[in-house]
């Protein structure tokens, strides 16, 4: 099996050719300080700050902007009304199934007169939510097996201890939230009238479910997700010219979890809900067009966001394929039932002959732009979350990897090996990662082994990286765990880039994190910047989210190829020079924070086939959101005024 091209790309002149007609001013805050790389803005300093499953509308349902701005949201499509019941146009969000008799193989259309609406959606369901606060005994007997929130018997310094990204003020957070239900699985009654709830999207918060609250889970990945977004270009609109009409999103869920009408939820801003994310975008800039770039969840979200591109399998120890047994096939199985064959984490999407890949190949191909798959002969990429099979500390799990169940040590090339080889400094913090690296070497304190099951190693695309992971001084230099991040912000020290992934239990995924914790870290880190003004003026905090974890989004969808792209979920630019609560409408997805970082500091795409490759969004004037030019992704520019005082 070949491996996929991984040629760099442009370099030296052709870099300020590149960048030459796009910027208006080309290195002019270029920083006088001898040793510091010049940068194309007054930004010296990005940090990125990842949080977990959640979709724009999810979030920004009923958001208002400032006087002058506008929005696309589920407010202004008229498809809930200020106080969270469903508008005029709450048929926009309508979902259905798909009739039997089913297809016997994978279809991402379920086609015209073959699907019938739901009198009432399904009813959510509680899907992994905890039900009581968990004990310091319960803690010390099965410390990989609990989550928060914890109760009184857990004193305040060791949830600080095990905690160290909220300040002292949010820590009870982690005390509160608990459902009160009888177990973790079966309808989440808390919501009002979730029995009885309309086919169209619902408020999720309400008298007996408070923002403060721990919620359930639904289904994100890959094959699902292409299916659930039933895409077919019969159905193309002016504003929806791929023709994707996100309409079976419960319909597939079902059959994966117990999440029932999950993915149709979402938070009200207008009633108090998301209050930090709301201030924010209310001082700086919001997106509003902002995609995950992987039809699917955590791990090949964050690859992409370092990488521009897709993890595969690389040969190891003569294996050049992945095990048999851990290879995806969508097809249904049976004439009623759309569960998956097998729902695993490898598909080899070259080859049409493969389960699943002819429709989303035909998809494509069908489009009027012709996007590139992006898949290669004899190749497999991983489409689900699998661990990498590097630990912690740098040693590569063997037998994971054997079985298929971990990704081999990859060459893909990542944005830590271009910054590198310009001296341009950077670091990859994880929450949990100390203790993750003592667990690997034989720790077995109970708050380690607690911590390390809370450090996401799926979202450290650097994990993956034999050229960072897998040499013990680039993993010192640049892997570092969240409270040396917040030392080093503290000291105003920060590198040029830093990338930032909470732990999980304040990353705001459902189930086992809450938005509110996550909002809790996030002001730490703006308060932190704001006490220091000369380093909150070089500094753009970039706040992102992995993927919108299942939940439906009304937003177009780009397909760039055949990984992507997928729904909207938030985006904001915090800094000095991005004040005033503007909405941009320019598209965009993960791959776009690497073309920041690569135009201010003058960087090439870091291959031949990355997506930083794309061209900026062209667009009419009367549709901000659709490219004309696709495929495009935008590079963030246009978030920021650096003529602001």
């Amino acid at each position: 099996m070949k491996k996929p091209k991984l040629r760099k790309a442009m370099a030296g002149a052709a870099v300020g050719a590149m960048l030459a007609g796009q910027l208006a001013a080309p290195l002019a805050w270029a920083d006088p300080k001898a040793g510091v790389p010049q940068t194309a803005t007054p930004i010296r300093h990005v940090i990125v700050l990842i949080g977990e499953n959640r979709s724009f509308d999810h979030t920004f349902a009923t958001y208002v902007p400032k006087h002058g701005e506008s929005v696309s949201n589920l407010l202004s499509k008229g498809i809930v009304r200020a106080d969270g019941s469903p508008g005029p146009n709450a048929d926009l969000a309508a979902q259905f199934q798909v009739d039997p008799p089913l297809p016997s193989s994978y279809f991402i259309s379920a086609g015209a007169g073959h699907k019938t609406a739901y009198t009432n959606l399904p009813p959510p369901h509680l899907n992994g939510a905890p039900n009581q606060p968990v004990s310091l005994s319960e803690l010390t007997a099965d410390p990989t097996g609990v989550q928060p929130p914890f109760d009184d018997s857990i004193s305040q310094s060791q949830l600080a201890a095990l905690e160290p990204s909220l300040e002292s003020r949010d820590l009870n957070l982690l005390r509160t939230g608990a459902t009160g239900a009888s177990g973790t699985t079966g309808v989440d009654n808390r919501v009002t009238n979730a029995n009885s709830l309309p086919d169209t999207s619902f408020q999720l918060t309400g008298p007996d479910l408070p923002h403060d609250s721990y919620t359930g889970d639904t289904v994100h990945r890959l094959f699902h997700m292409w299916q659930q977004s039933d895409c077919d270009v019969s159905n193309a609109t002016p504003d929806n010219p791929s023709g994707c009409l996100s309409d079976l999103y419960p319909f597939v869920a079902t059959a994966r979890d117990d999440s029932g009408g999950n993915s149709l939820a979402f938070y009200n801003m207008r009633n108090g809900d998301v209050p930090v994310l709301k201030q924010l975008a209310d001082e700086y800039t919001l997106s509003d067009n902002f995609h995950q770039s992987i039809m699917g969840g955590t791990a090949a979200n964050h690859v992409a966001l370092g990488t521009g591109d897709f993890q595969f399998w690389s040969e190891f120890e003569g294996m050049t394929a992945p095990p048999a047994g851990t290879v995806a096939d969508p097809d249904p199985q049976s004439a009623t039932s759309v569960k998956f064959k097998a729902d695993k984490a490898w598909t080899e999407c070259a080859d049409a002959t493969q389960p699943g890949i002819a429709a989303i190949q035909a998809y494509l191909a069908s489009l009027p732009y012709h996007p590139a798959s992006r898949c290669e002969d004899g190749v497999f990429y991983m489409i689900n979350n699998l661990s990498p099979g590097f630990l912690p500390n740098g040693v590569v799990d063997t037998a994971g990897v054997a079985a298929g169940s971990k990704v081999p040590p990859s060459p893909l090339r990542t944005i830590g090996e271009e910054l590198n080889e310009h001296g341009i400094s950077w670091a990859y913090y994880g929450g949990g990662y100390d203790a993750a690296v003592r667990v690997a070497n034989g720790s077995t304190d109970p708050f380690d082994q607690l911590a390390a099951n809370n450090y996401c190693d799926i979202c450290n695309f650097e994990s993956y990286s034999s050229a960072i992971m897998g040499d013990s001084s680039q993993r010192a230099a640049h892997i570092k765990d969240a409270i040396d991040f917040f030392n080093t912000l503290e000291s105003g020290n920060l590198p040029a880039v830093s990338f930032v992934k909470p732990d999980s239990f304040v990353d705001g995924h459902p189930a086992s994190s809450k938005f509110d914790l996550f909002e809790g870290m996030l002001r730490k880190i703006v308060d932190e910047l704001k006490r220091q003004p000369r380093l909150f003026k070089e500094t753009a905090l970039l706040v992102v989210f992995d993927e919108g974890g299942g939940y439906w989004d009304s937003g177009y969808i780009q397909p760039l190829d055949f990984f992507g792209d997928g729904p909207r979920i938030p985006f904001l630019a915090i800094s000095h020079y991005s004040r005033g609560g503007k909405v941009v409408h320019t598209y965009y997805d993960h791959v776009s924070v690497l073309k920041f970082i690569e135009r201010n500091w003058g960087l090439a795409p870091l291959t031949t086939r990355s997506r930083d490759n794309l061209p900026n969004p062209v667009t009419a004037l009367d549709n901000r959101y659709v490219p004309l030019n696709s495929p495009a992704i935008g590079d963030l520019m246009d978030m920021f005024d650096f003529h602001q005082q």
